[in-house]
């Protein structure tokens, strides 16, 4: 323990830390309801990767460091048009990843404590792998949609479709795929998946706007909110930023986050680590709580 001028006491890390579990688990034992926000550093845990920064992103895919091709300039839809080999190369990859992926066990510990309370939980995710989903949660928004869906390149009209009878095969030295590459449905041309990307004018969102709605519906009549944030990073601040927009008036906002676990104004608890740790944490605490569910 450190001490301030005059002799004192101020906690240290470890004391700090434990405080912040403490102070979580009395808020997740007091909720009417759970909204679960995550960002990709919760599939981490799963062995995902989450592609901070450029080197993170080549660390996970060497062939686009050879080719000196950084994330936002791969997940860019104009190379569906002008080379879908390379595109599709890099989603298809990440289609047949997250198909492989099981959750860790962090996704089950959300999903019961939200299924104890009356208004049940909600999940808010920039994630397009359909972890939680596959985790067994029902109600997900996917803010930047899902790679488990496509729609027409072109645009023929055929809205949003799932992929679950697509497979795309990729050569993993060069990652490039190798065709048959996805067709639309309805009108036999290319396929894209129903991703948002960077520079996106033709992302078909209907679907994620339903889920929003859903989740503001929900959010209306779900009492006690208490919003759990988990590898949401500050580079794309969107899941930040629905969580301490719904966690504004009460300041119940638990963020997880091991590199960037602040909360402005301190109005909300600060976790700084990676998320299945830290909600197995949380979990040992409310299994002792008085008021756990």
């Amino acid at each position: 323990m450190s001490t301030q001028a005059g002799g004192a006491a101020e906690p240290d890390g470890t004391e700090r830390d434990a405080a912040a579990l403490d102070a979580a688990a009395d808020l997740i034992a007091g909720a009417d309801a759970l909204l679960v926000c995550a960002g990709a550093g919760m599939g981490v845990d799963s062995g995902l990767p989450d592609f901070r920064g450029d080197e993170g992103f080549w660390r996970a895919y060497p062939p686009y460091a050879r080719l000196g091709l950084s994330f936002v300039e791969v997940a860019d839809p104009v190379h569906f048009a002008g080379d879908p080999e390379l595109a599709w190369g890099f989603y298809g990859h990440r289609l047949e990843l997250y198909r492989r992926t099981t959750p860790h066990a962090g996704f089950a510990i959300l999903r019961d404590w939200g299924s104890a309370k009356p208004g049940g939980v909600h999940v808010f995710t920039s994630n397009v792998d359909g972890q939680f989903q596959r985790a067994g949660f029902r109600d997900v928004a996917e803010v930047h949609g899902s790679i488990h869906h496509l729609q027409c390149l072109a645009g023929c009209g055929a809205g949003i479709w799932p992929a679950d009878d697509v497979t795309v095969t990729v050569d993993e030295a060069t990652m490039r795929a190798l065709p048959p590459l996805p067709e639309c449905h309805e009108c036999g041309g290319p396929a894209r998946p129903n991703i948002l990307m960077f520079g996106d004018f033709d992302w078909l969102g209907e679907r994620t706007q339903r889920q929003l709605d859903a989740l503001k519906e929900w959010r209306r009549r779900a009492g006690n909110i208490v919003v759990v944030e988990l590898g949401a990073g500050l580079a794309v601040p969107t899941v930040r930023r629905q969580a301490e927009l719904v966690s504004a008036a009460t300041g119940a906002l638990i963020r997880i986050n091991p590199r960037e676990p602040y909360v402005r104004h301190g109005r909300g608890i600060s976790i700084a680590r990676g998320a299945l740790d830290a909600l197995t944490a949380i979990r040992a605490r409310l299994g002792s709580h008085p008021s756990a569910t």
